[in-house]
């Protein structure tokens, strides 16, 4: 398990970018189970949309590319700090299935599938009270900094 304080060595976001609050499991080179609470004090909210409030799905692909970029990180013994990043190079397959409000606690899955000359490839999804809400496939470059 992490808290936020560890999540952020391993993610070089920061407000109103960092999308994870907590990782709950982390399995190296396997998978990672973290999430996001999602709260009406999100600035995206403001116009997205003002008299119904929906979590845009852009940032929803975002919150699942960084549970992968942490899992990627663990893998590889690697931070930020060190002078790594990851950069979100390809999305696959991306599919919304229900929409995530305030109050909902964003759930966010990914799985290692590979690694190729510093290319990751991970299966995500993400969940709101055990209902799939969205999944991608996704392909996050290693960059050294």
């Amino acid at each position: 398990m992490m808290d936020i304080n560890e999540v952020r060595e391993y993610l070089p976001h920061r407000y109103p970018f960092l999308l994870v609050d907590r990782v709950v499991n982390v399995e190296p080179g396997k998978r990672i189970e973290a999430y996001k609470n999602v709260t009406i004090n999100e600035p995206f909210f403001n116009g997205h949309f003002p008299q119904e409030p929906i979590m845009p799905g852009v940032l929803i692909i975002e919150a699942m590319a960084q549970a992968a970029g942490i899992l990627g990180f663990v893998t590889e013994n690697k931070r930020p700090a060190d002078g790594y990043i990851y950069l979100l190079v390809g999305v696959d397959n991306a599919r919304f299935k229900r929409q995530v409000v305030p109050g909902d606690r964003l759930t966010l899955h990914a799985e290692w599938l590979m690694l190729r000359r510093s290319i990751l490839k991970f299966t995500c999804r993400a969940e709101v009270e055990g209902q799939l809400v969205a999944s991608a496939d996704m392909l996050v470059a290693e960059q050294k900094v």
